[in-house]
Order: structure tokens, then sequence, then C-alpha cells
């Protein structure tokens, strides 16, 4: 008999998102048989179920990088017209309006 399939989650939280991976987890046997070869097939699982939510986090993780590159880009743009600016007005007063 086997116990109900369990999970590991993962969460994300940043001030602007979250994001919740989860993976199933291999049943869990009450009793293992005295079979070598069916507690190294259970471990076997175990360690293939570890593997994949690593794997879905690491893409994740990669993922947001590049968001935040592309945030980070735009907003590099942004401060260096203003900088173009600021620079172009110098010693003049700013219009108003």
């Amino acid at each position: 008999m086997a116990t109900p399939n369990a999970s590991v989650t993962a969460s994300y939280t940043s001030p602007a998102s979250s994001h919740v991976i989860e993976q199933g987890l291999p049943a869990t046997p009450t009793v293992f048989p005295d079979q070598i070869s069916d507690k190294t097939a259970y471990l076997a699982s175990l360690r293939q179920a570890a593997s994949e939510i690593q794997a879905k986090v690491n893409e994740f993780l990669t993922q947001r990088m590049e968001e935040d590159k592309l945030n980070d880009a735009a907003t590099d743009k942004t401060s260096a017209r203003a900088d173009e600016r600021a620079e172009e007005m110098y010693g003049e007063e700013a219009e108003e309006g």
C-alpha cells in the first residue's frame, strides 16, 4: 500500500509578481519491500522529480532575468535621454507648461 502522492512547491515573490511551481512526487510505499531494486527504483523516481522541479525553477528564473534585463535597458535609455536633455538645458531655465 502506498501513501497519497505528495508534491514539492517552489514559490517566487517579488514586489511586482508572484509565481508558484509545483512538482508531483512519486507515491511513497508505506512498507518498503525487502528488494533493494524496489528501493533503488523509488529513490531514482524521487531524484527525477527533484531534477524536474529544479529545471522548472531554473527556466522560470532565467525568463525573469531576461525580462529584468529588457526593463533595465528601457530604463537606461529613458535615463540617458533625460541626461542628454539636462545637458542641453544646462544654464537655461526650463520652460513650464
